[in-house]
């Protein structure tokens, strides 16, 4: 027994260490996020089961050009990571969506080392922790799509470039990998890539004289050898389809910058990513609005101009769609620390200098939080005709009692949710439910944030300190979000589909026999095609089936059938056959 003691706490012992490097202490932040299940998964039923099944073909045929037989509109990167991923661990949601895992992991460190650079340690870590709790963030890592690892390329150049200037003796190494990232973008993401490009200019050309990264030959060759793989894809694709091979590339993008889809307008992004980051959207305007007012040496341009300009191209583009503003989401939470690491200073300072003194102490201690380091500047800039209006005095006064109006905010909303959530717990609908009981957690989670306000400035208890504040605002969302992974509402998004295809009678047809395709083409058949372990050919026509094989059908198709044939299940608007004589 005393043996085993010993182990446990060696272990344990080893465990905290882990936890204190911070790639450690990060993996152990994100890894619950990513695999929280129900035990069971379900693809999407349009892109993910797009990029899923084109990858499944590559894997199944040996062609890892173009499998469905004719040119394609997008650049096989993503198609060629999940099919290698299907090759080492078998066909299967979990493998498909495993390159957006691991990529959003590495997302993390590299987001980290950014914001030490930028911010330092503490901001660093609590900003990739913010993003790993960051709604759109997180599905997105659990989906088979090209957004995340194409970020991951763009985050890498990015650090990249900072490192070239950093480490002279290693600057021509850094500065080709910054060029070979954007080059495999290229190849994950075709013409998108060139969105974050643009946006990385501001910095590109305001810091040149600095930096002189544009006139880097070494970029220029990074950038050519990562775009090595797509021209091979490019070649062989035109010896098969000729100059179809390139036009189908540019069509797809001149299609996307000239239609609206979704009626999307142009205010799109300006609602929609503070409601898929909530609460870290407005914090982050807080973090800009610091950052605009103390700029960071060197790599403002960065922080600042990338978030800013990639939003006018994201807003002026004519598709809108939430997942194209992805590539913000890291600069969102990098900002979103800045503002809610300001916060904790001032909770610091109300608890040093009493939060109900208006004494010139305190203002001195707020306004350090802006950059005055001495009481002499200060004094100095107090002085000033602006900083002796009453306007100025009540700013001071909102300020300094900004954490507790959050705070008590956040707990009524906190009540408000709950209270909705148990109201829709009464429903019939099993899915109201799974999101009523992650609302809950969420509502009962942002009540300790005025429970640990009022324990520390009302009961005098000094433990709960500004890391308790901060952890108050980022628990809750751990554990909504992780619930909602163990109910499947992050994993599971096609149940009836799953059920379906688990059926022993359904499984035993379709794992022995090949099933023909005569249905519609749509979302749900998309996964239908997925789905299906081996395929007959597709027919126009149900006479071109063989007495006694299965077929799809979809539901409109049914009325030409002739009496001939059984229905052996149904699914989604469409029915699994056979044909009898």
């Amino acid at each position: 027994m005393l043996h085993i003691q010993k182990l446990l706490q060696a272990v344990g012992q080893q465990i905290y260490r882990l936890v204190q490097f911070p790639y450690g202490g990060l993996l152990f932040w994100i890894l619950p996020l990513l695999l929280c299940n129900s035990g069971d998964s379900s693809l999407i039923a349009h892109d993910e089961g797009l990029y899923a099944w084109r990858s499944r073909q590559m894997l199944d045929s040996g062609d890892w050009v173009a499998p469905w037989g004719n040119a394609h509109h997008k650049t096989p990167g993503i198609y060629w990571l999940i099919a290698i991923s299907y090759k080492l661990f078998g066909v299967s949601e979990a493998s498909a969506r495993l390159p957006s895992m691991i990529a959003g992991i590495l997302c993390l460190f590299i987001l980290y080392e950014i914001g030490n650079i930028f911010l330092g340690k503490k901001v660093a870590w609590l900003a990739a922790a913010i993003l790993s709790v960051e709604f759109l963030w997180l599905q997105s890592c659990r989906l088979a799509s090209p957004d995340v690892p194409m970020i991951l390329l763009v985050l890498f150049a990015i650090l990249a470039f900072i490192k070239t200037e950093l480490s002279r003796k290693y600057s021509h190494i850094w500065i080709f990998l910054a060029g070979l990232s954007f080059g495999l973008g290229f190849l994950l993401r075709s013409f998108m890539i060139f969105l974050p490009m643009a946006a990385l200019l501001p910095y590109l050309i305001g810091e040149h004289r600095r930096h002189r990264h544009l006139t880097n030959p070494m970029f220029y060759l990074g950038f050519l050898t990562g775009l090595i793989p797509t021209l091979i894809w490019l070649w062989l694709s035109w010896r098969r389809y000729g100059h179809l091979s390139f036009g189908e590339l540019f069509k797809f993008v001149i299609d996307l910058s000239s239609e609206d889809r979704n009626r999307n307008g142009l205010l799109f992004y300006v609602w929609n990513i503070p409601l898929k980051s909530f609460p870290w959207g407005f914090f982050s305007l807080l973090g800009l609005g610091l950052t605009i007012y103390r700029p960071i040496p060197r790599y403002h341009l960065i922080l600042v101009g990338f978030p800013l300009v990639l939003f006018a191209e994201l807003s002026l583009f004519s598709t809108r769609l939430s997942h194209y503003a992805l590539c913000l989401y890291p600069f969102i939470a990098l900002l979103a620390a800045v503002g809610l690491e300001w916060l904790s200073r001032i909770y610091d300072v109300a608890w040093k200098c009493g939060v109900n003194n208006p004494g010139g102490d305190v203002k001195f201690e707020l306004w350090r939080c802006f950059g005055f380091q001495s009481y002499h500047n200060w004094r100095y800039a107090s002085t000033s005709k602006l900083k002796n209006t009453t306007l100025f005095y009540l700013a001071i006064s909102a300020i300094r009692n900004l954490p507790r109006y959050l705070s008590y905010a956040f707990g009524v909303l906190g009540v408000v949710i709950l209270l909705a959530s148990i109201v829709a717990l009464n429903s019939l609908d099993v899915d109201i439910k799974k999101y009523a009981i992650t609302a809950a957690i969420l509502g009962i989670g942002w009540l300790s944030l005025p429970v640990v306000w009022i324990c520390r400035f009302h009961l005098q208890q000094k433990v709960f300190t500004s890391r308790y504040w901060i952890a108050s605002w980022l628990i809750p969302c751990w554990l909504s979000l992780a619930v909602a992974g163990v109910l499947g509402l992050l994993g599971d998004y096609n149940p009836e589909l799953r059920m379906f295809f688990q059926q022993r009678a359904i499984a035993s047809i379709l794992q022995t026999h090949p099933v023909y395709f005569a249905q519609a083409d749509d979302k749900n058949s998309i996964l239908l095609n997925f789905y299906t372990p081996i395929h007959g050919k597709r027919v126009n026509n149900l006479s071109e089936i063989p007495v006694f094989s299965y077929a799809w059908i979809s539901a409109p198709k049914i009325e030409t059938l002739s009496p001939n044939y059984r229905i052996i299940g149904s699914v989604k608007n469409y029915q699994l056959i056979q044909v009898l004589p």
